[in-house]
Parts: structure tokens; sequence; C-alpha cells
């Protein structure tokens, strides 16, 4: 511990927390990254003998490209490059040369088996050189990010431009291979992880799931990064979300930092950065290429070209750390060093109200200023690509016509769902393959997929795989206590590490909730299950569905289904901060089913009491039927409300006969074509605020929003201690490691700790 003195800017291994020391590096200074690893490598011009070398001289099949091999066989070539970056380029932070050591990347060179050794070695040689350059100058420690591609392989994108549902690699296996890298980075001795150059943001999704998972099996604390790339001037990435979106949908890994890199020059990201820098809640980084590839796939821009480009942004104060893509070098990164030292870096935002935010290819926010069609503050979940919810959807699902099913959901979206609820429950179908199927469809429907998704299905292994195929941040639905509270808490844990907002119904081990008073116990309860250790589920993500059940059936003790609903909500949101409500509306009237007119009706008054007056969020609607209070004629809006709120014992007969005059209308009509819908001006109407919202107190940080592990939390010092380590996945991980005859090294060492009194403790 006493290696170096204690406190920044000095840094020892194992004494201190890199979390606390990044945190303060980067509101301290714009520190610098490194620029490209592939650019480098091709200056010393190898041939296929220098991959090889001696070792793989008589491997099967051509092996020049396969940059991340040089690692192994030309180990003083990128140990060389990673000095280089760090005394000539200024670089405190570097990436390893581990872009493409993944099984699936490196299957295109059969050197699977390599993977544990190509991260290892990688990261050892990072290791080694970051520490004889800090010892050099201790006021100023090297960090080894250990960087994690995106493989050549893409989970939202169909590789068939026949089959829009046909992929080439599953959410599993890139979990697998991610995993599998993240213990030779860490093993040789990275800092920090980054998972970078993201075009599809499924896999970042399945790559951030494979770190945190790693990192909870190591129960330590490594700084998580991730890296977005935006192929063109659309802002978008090659699966066709925007930042934003692509932002709300890693929201929930918690990185540390957050940004872009790749595919395009400095001057075409600026507008991109300053949206990201916008809304990202941790720090902020850029590495941009060295402008546009040229004619010949190269790349023109000079270090001064590219340090007067990459200024704007340290000037702008967008940043918290900067280098270098494809094209940049050394040179490269020194110049854009000199060019912003002397800006400050970007602050930390001052964190609002905690708020739900999803996304499908755009972000959604609900919050304050979300309205629907009808001026309501309050979020339309589309019900028509739901088998109980369309008869029309059920036919087509069981005809296998997928692209006809494409057409209802664009209609929900244009009609004015903000959210579209996808059901596929049917005993005469295989829901698991429909619903994989259905999702992986939508994701590749422009006009459907920027919606975000409610994945929705009464059996845990439905949901769980149609959030696999969604890149965005959908709500799942749902769990309860129906299951009892150990496999409650294990679904909810499992939900919020794929970072899915969660629907909960009121439903416990002796039932479903009808009363108002069991709809507020049972959610309380499952909101205090949620929010506390282990789940640490987000209060915000938590949406409670209180059960809306039957009016009007003629059953007595079903008139007030209504207010009891109505009642509960206001309850339930003063006793769980910053959860949502929602409910299927069309079971409230199902009574009537058949009289669309006052369904809708029906459905028009109860919102504007569970809505404006209580403070119910969301629904699963048909949003192209809903009509607003200033729809429904006087005598229908009083009929109604009296039903809603169980005002009078008469009112059921009372629209029973109203419905069969609307029938006897349809009937009489027996030509002719229905009269327009007439235009509705609608004043949006006030949303409730409690308390504990207004009372609400922006809060300042120090640092980015913590992980939920403890480690983290505490800042724990990482001991650097892993040969200890032996759950099943790093002891497999590790089998694959070379002998000690096939190895560079002279061992196989996996702890990195190192003397309390190496540096000065600052």
């Amino acid at each position: 511990p006493d290696t170096y003195p204690a406190g920044f800017p000095y840094f020892v291994r194992g004494r201190d927390s890199v979390r606390s020391y990044i945190s303060e590096l980067f509101q301290t200074r714009i520190t610098m990254y490194d620029g490209a690893m592939g650019t480098m490598i091709q200056k010393h011009k190898l041939e296929e003998d220098a991959f090889r070398a001696e070792r793989f001289k008589d491997w099967d099949m051509l092996i020049k490209g396969n940059n991340d091999l040089l690692s192994i066989s030309q180990p003083a070539i990128i140990k060389g490059i990673y000095e280089k970056y760090l005394v000539d380029g200024g670089s405190q932070l570097i990436g390893t040369n581990t872009f493409s050591s993944t099984t699936i990347a490196q299957a295109d060179y059969k050197m699977e088996s390599l993977v544990y050794e190509l991260n290892y070695d990688s990261a050892r040689l990072a290791r080694e050189i970051c520490d004889e350059v800090t010892a050099k100058d201790p006021t100023k420690p090297r960090f080894v990010v250990g960087a994690i591609g995106p493989t050549n392989r893409t989970a939202s994108i169909s590789p068939d431009v026949n089959d829009p549902t046909a992929r080439n690699c599953t959410f599993d296996e890139l979990v697998e291979a991610y995993y599998e890298q993240c213990v030779g980075l860490v093993d040789g001795g990275a800092d920090i992880l980054i998972v970078e150059t993201i075009f599809d943001t499924l896999n970042a999704k399945a790559a951030v799931y494979a770190v945190n998972e790693f990192l909870e099996d190591a129960k330590v604390d490594i700084p998580l990064f991730i890296s977005g790339t935006l192929v063109d001037a659309s802002g978008r990435t090659l699966s066709g979300q925007t930042g934003e979106g692509f932002y709300a949908s890693i929201r929930h890994a918690k990185p540390m930092c957050v940004g872009l890199n790749c595919a395009l020059g400095a001057a075409a990201m600026a507008p991109f950065l300053k949206r990201l820098s916008d809304c990202a809640e941790c720090f902020v980084h850029v590495y941009s290429n060295a402008g546009l590839p040229n004619a010949m796939g190269g790349y023109d821009d000079t270090p001064a070209d590219m340090a007067r480009e990459n200024v704007e942004f340290a000037k702008n104060g967008w940043v918290n750390m900067m280098g270098g893509c494809c094209g940049s070098t050394p040179p490269h990164i020194a110049a854009i060093y000199d060019a912003c030292k002397v800006y400050k870096p970007r602050p930390l935002p001052v964190l609002g109200p905690p708020r739900m935010w999803l996304s499908g290819l755009e972000d959604f926010k609900v919050d304050a200023d979300t309205y629907n069609n009808c001026g309501l503050p309050f979020v339309n979940v589309g019900e028509r690509c739901n088998i109980a919810g369309s008869r029309k959807f059920k036919r087509l699902i069981m005809e296998g016509k997928y692209g006809e099913l494409m057409d209802i959901a664009k209609d929900q979206v244009e009609a004015g769902a903000h959210i579209v609820d996808i059901n596929v429950d049917d005993g005469m179908l295989d829901g698991l393959a429909a619903m994989q199927k259905f999702v992986k469809m939508a994701v590749t429907e422009p006009d459907v997929s920027k919606a975000p998704f409610m994945i929705d299905s009464s059996k845990f292994d439905i949901v769980l795989a149609g959030l696999k195929w969604n890149q965005g941040k959908a709500i799942v639905n749902s769990i309860s206590l129906k299951v009892g509270e150990k496999l409650f808490i294990e679904h909810a844990t499992l939900l919020r590490k794929h970072g899915a907002a969660v629907v909960v119904m009121a439903f416990d081990e002796k039932g479903q909730a009808a009363t108002k008073e069991d709809k507020v116990r049972i959610c309380k309860r499952s909101y205090d299950l949620l929010v506390a250790p282990p789940v640490c589920f987000p209060p915000e993500d938590i949406v409670f569905d209180p059960n809306i059940l039957t009016i009007g059936t003629g059953i007595e003790e079903h008139n007030a289904y209504g207010v009891d609903f109505i009642d509960a909500v206001k309850t339930i949101k003063e006793q769980c901060p910053w959860c949502k409500i929602s409910g299927g509306v069309s079971n409230l009237s199902f009574g009537f089913r058949g009289a669309n007119t006052i369904r809708e009706s029906i459905h028009a008054v109860f919102l504007h009491h569970a809505a404006a007056m209580s403070g119910m969020d969301m629904g699963i609607v048909n949003a192209a039927e809903m009509l607003a209070m200033d729809d429904l004629d006087e005598d229908l809006l009083e009929l109604c409300t009296d039903a809603v709120l169980n005002r009078r014992d008469t009112v059921t007969e009372d629209l029973t006969e109203m419905s069969q005059w609307f029938f006897d209308c349809k009937t009489a009509k027996k030509e002719g074509t229905a009269p327009p819908k007439r235009p509705r001006f609608c004043k949006k109407q006030p949303r409730v605020i409690f308390d504990w919202e207004k009372n609400y107190v922006p809060k300042v940080q120090t640092e980015p929003p913590l992980p939920a592990s403890d480690f983290a939390r505490d800042h724990v010092p990482n001991d650097y201690v892993y040969d200890g380590l032996d759950t099943p996945r790093v002891v497999a991980a590790r089998a694959k490691r070379p002998s000690l005859e096939t190895s560079q090294f002279a061992d196989l060492r996996t702890t990195w700790t190192q003397k309390p009194d190496t540096y000065p403790a600052g």
C-alpha cells in the first residue's frame, strides 16, 4: 500500500479504488486515451510469416490481418506501440490489443481456443509497460483499459435480405464469448473494461451483461466504459438507434464513462457528441477517426488537423476523456493533448428527479411533460399486438403472416401509442417461438421499433426470450408474488440485469387483489422487496398493475371495482415513491363488448379520474379509438361517470339500454360509410404532484451513478488477486490458457497487487 504516497495524484493497486481515482482524474483535467492500434501495426508492414512466427508456422489457413494475434506472435511490437502512446502521445489510459479477441471473431481464423491467451497476453503487456512508465513519474499513473470489441456479427440485423428474422448469433452466445474475454483481460491486469465501437446496441447489452456477471462472480469493482459508433450523418448506429436511444438502452449498466468513437471524423461527430453530453449522467469521452477515409482507405488528417477539430469538444465542455480512432497515431494524440490541456473537463451533471427512460430506436422519457393524444398525462400502451386485444392479430399470427402483423404495429404507433405491447400467449401457439420471431421482425421495421416495446407474457421464459432480441430498453409485463418471494426476487434481479422496466401485478400467494386494501398491501410489499438489496431495482422502473376489473356486470360487488382502483392508485403512489401505475383499460368495460362507443366513453371517464386526478401513468389501450372527456355527449358522460365512480345502483341498466340503442342504430344503417370523426382540441390536464416529488432536492454528483454491488458503492480497492477465483465459468475460461512451454511468459500469474509502499500515497 505504501508503494507511492496515499491520495491523488498517486495510485497503488490494491490500496486505492480505481473508481475513486478516475472520478477525481476526470474532474481534474481532460484525460488522454490512446489512438489507433491498427494504424500503428500497419506501419510495420508485416507479412504472413510475421503473423505466424514460429508458433503458428504450420497453421492451416492464412492469418495475416489477425492483429490481435500479434500480442502472442509479436509481443515486442505491441508493447512498443503501447509505449509510444504512453510516452510520445501522453496517454494516461491505453486500450488493449483485443478488439477481436472473442471466440466469435476468432472463429474466422480457427483460433477460438486462443481467446483467453490473446486477452491475457495483451492485457499483461499493457500492464507491464504501464507500470514501467508510471514508475518514471508516479504522479501520472497509467491505466490498462481492457478493450471489448463488437464482434463481426450483429444480433439485431438479419444477414439474409429475404428473411428479416434470420440472425447469425444469439444473445446468449455473445454473453458467453464476452465473459471469457473478461476473464482473460482481468487476469492479465486490466484496470478498466471498455465495450467499444458499438454499431448494434444489442451486442453491447450482451457485453455489459457479461461484464457485470463476471464482476459479480469475481466480487470486485472494475469501472465500465461504453463507446458507441454512429455510422453516418443521420447520427444513428448501424442498427438504427439515435445517440439518446443508445444511451437509454445501456444506462442500466451504470457505465462510468460513455461516449462515441470511430466511423466519423471529429467535425461530423460534433452535433451528436453534444446531444450525448447533454443527456449522459456519467463522464463522456470521444475518440474520433483522423477524418474520413480517402479513396485508398487511408486517413489524411494531420495531427494539427485532428487537434483543431477536437479542440471544439474541449472548448464546449463536452468531454472528460479524448483519444483517437482509425488513422490516429501518437503524434495525433500528443497534438490533441496540447490543444486541449488548458480547458476544463465536462462537469458531472446535477441529477434531476428519477424518471423512467425507455427506448426503441429513439428514446422515450416518462416524465411531467408526457401527454397522450387526449390531453391526459398518460402513456398509451398499444394493445393491438396482443392476442387478447385483437381478433385480427390473433388470426394473422396463427396463420404465420408476420408481415401483415407489422402493419398492425405501425398503425398503433401512428395512432398515438407511445409503447407497443406484444403478447402471444395462447394455448394453440408456440409462444416462445412466436415472441422471438415477432420481436426479431419488429426491430427491423423503423416505423414500429422507433417506439419502446412492452414484452408481455405470463410465462417468464417467453418475456426473457423477447428481451434478448430487443436492443432498446423495454418494459416486461409481468412478474408477481404469486410465485413466492424467492422466485419473485430471482425474476426481478434478472430483469434488472437486462435493463428492463417491469410491470408487477397485484397478485400474491393468496391470489388476485380485488379490494383497495389488498391492492395497496401487495404493491407495497412488492415495492419494498424490489428496491432493497439484493434486487436494488430502480423505483422509477417499477410499474404496478393493481388489476382493473370489470364493472357493469350486474353483480353488485363488481360495481366498486372502478373506484377502488382509482383510490388505490393514489395511495400506492403515495407509499411507493417514483413508481408507475398501469393496467389493462379494456378490462373495465368488458361487459359492454361490441358497443365501442360505450366502452370508449367509460374508458375516457375512468382515465380522467385515474390518470388526471389520481396519478395513473400508463395503460394498455386502443390508441386509435380513445375518446377525450370533451368528446362525450352530456348524457353519456353522466352515465359513465356514475358507473366508474359507483354513484348509483341503477346505472348498469341504463348503460345496457344505451348500448342496445347503439346496436340498433348499426343494424338500421345497412349501407353507406361512417361519418368522419370530428376534430378534437383537447386541453391538457394537470398531472398529480406528490410531496416526494415536490420536495425532491437535486443531487450534486461527485462521481457517476454507482453500480449495485457493495464493492462499487463502498469504493473497495480491487486487490488484483485473482488466484482464488474458482467459479465454474472462470475455471472454464482458464482451462484454455496455454502451457508454460507455449506461453511467451515465464509464468501465468493472475495476481497483480502491489506492495503498499510501491509509490507514495498522495
